[in-house]
């Protein structure tokens, strides 16, 4: 087994990173690493960061490798956000770090996940560093796709396109490393289209596959205003339990352990600084927050544009398979109470609310005109 195992489907994307490190003219101080939901970015970084310090290349058994993989490397650093954007205060630091020569390894590396969520500041503060980085450090910046990344910082790299890998592909995976059984892993991998992390979590939670099966039937539940909604009230509802029940007991535990290191822990009254740095880490956990409500309802929205792809394609006779094949009976009902135009038109509808979600539109607002679109017309 090696390093580069998981990575399943990605083999051109693989064949490049391994010949980075096997010819040193192949080798670049800056990668960006894309590809849509589910690709796998972030595992790849990580892989290529373990080959790098491995004297083999990625053998997956050294301790180099399993360090690497278990994010205990001191010379491999990985920065990401479960807020909404990428922070200067947390850029900054990378900068002094990435001039640093290895402390063990053979290179320092920095992995920033959600490179797209860089903002303006905090992606200039980076800009030098990753422009001139010491001799044997290695940035690697991962994003959905090159036009996610700010210009300055794509132009300075060398990219990689990672692709979603096919479905008996993953099959495989969850049936070989996760024991799934063959049947429920290829229901799930298809729910998922192919995106590894979903497709464990619908074929090893019941509850989970149960959350989707609830937003898929909202798309035959609407036939009114009214119905759309109280549909749209269910969907921001049950995507602030699932980030408060996400995040709920890491906040306590964040803040318990804050207050024991202040030496203020149990105290009925906390002195002023001891109030700021609480402050300042509810703010924290607020944007992890809404970033965790987003991400679910942007789930949520992505399942239902799988439905209405399912709803053209029998529309429409494409001799292409179903996404979910477990909701073919709905599926069927939608495509007979409706013409391809205006399952066009829902599908619009979806991706606008995605985009509203995106420019920080309120919740509530985005998903009910997405719901009241969703309505039968005429």
């Amino acid at each position: 087994m090696t390093v580069w195992d998981e990575l399943v489907g990605q083999e051109p994307a693989v064949a490049v990173l391994r010949n980075a490190i096997e010819d040193p003219s192949a080798m670049t101080h800056a990668w960006l690493l894309t590809g849509p939901p589910g690709s796998g970015r972030s595992n790849a970084a990580r892989a290529f960061a373990a080959a790098l310090q491995c004297v083999h290349g990625g053998c997956g058994h050294c301790h180099d490798c399993t360090t690497t993989l278990g994010g205990t490397h001191p010379d491999v650093t990985v920065v990401a956000t479960e807020g909404v954007v990428i922070r200067a205060e947390v850029a900054r630091p990378l900068v002094e770090l990435a001039q640093r020569s290895p402390s063990q390894g053979r290179w320092r590396v920095i992995v920033v996940e959600d490179a797209d969520r860089l903002n303006e500041t905090s992606g200039n503060a980076l800009l030098k560093a990753i422009e001139e980085p010491a001799p044997r450090t290695v940035w690697m910046l991962c994003a959905p796709s090159p036009q996610d990344v700010l210009v300055t910082l794509r132009s300075r790299s060398r990219s990689v396109a990672l692709r979603v890998p096919p479905v008996d592909a993953v099959v495989a995976l969850l049936v070989g490393r996760d024991g799934v059984d063959p049947a429920v892993a290829e229901t799930a991998a298809r729910a998922a289209q192919s995106h590894v992390g979903i497709a464990r979590r619908l074929a090893r939670d019941p509850q989970a596959r149960a959350r989707r099966d609830a937003v898929l039937a909202v798309a035959s539940r609407i036939r009114g205003v009214g119905d759309a909604v109280l549909a749209a009230g269910e969907l921001v509802t049950t995507a602030q339990a699932d980030a408060k029940a996400a995040t709920e007991e890491r906040d306590a535990g964040e803040r318990a352990a804050l207050l024991r290191s202040l030496g203020a822990e149990g105290a009925a009254t906390l002195p002023p600084p001891v109030r700021a740095q609480v402050r300042a880490l509810e703010e924290e956990q607020k944007r992890r927050a809404t970033r965790a409500q987003r991400d679910v309802l942007d789930r949520a929205m992505v399942d239902l544009l799988s439905l209405y792809r399912d709803v053209l394609v029998v529309q429409l006779g494409a001799d292409v398979g179903l996404v979910n094949v477990q909701h073919d009976a709905a599926v069927q009902d939608l495509a007979r109470r409706s013409t391809p135009e205006q399952t066009l038109r829902r599908m619009d509808a979806v991706g606008e609310a995605r985009t509203r979600l995106a420019g920080n539109v309120a919740p509530l607002l985005a998903v009910e005109a997405m719901t009241i679109a969703l309505r039968p017309q005429g």
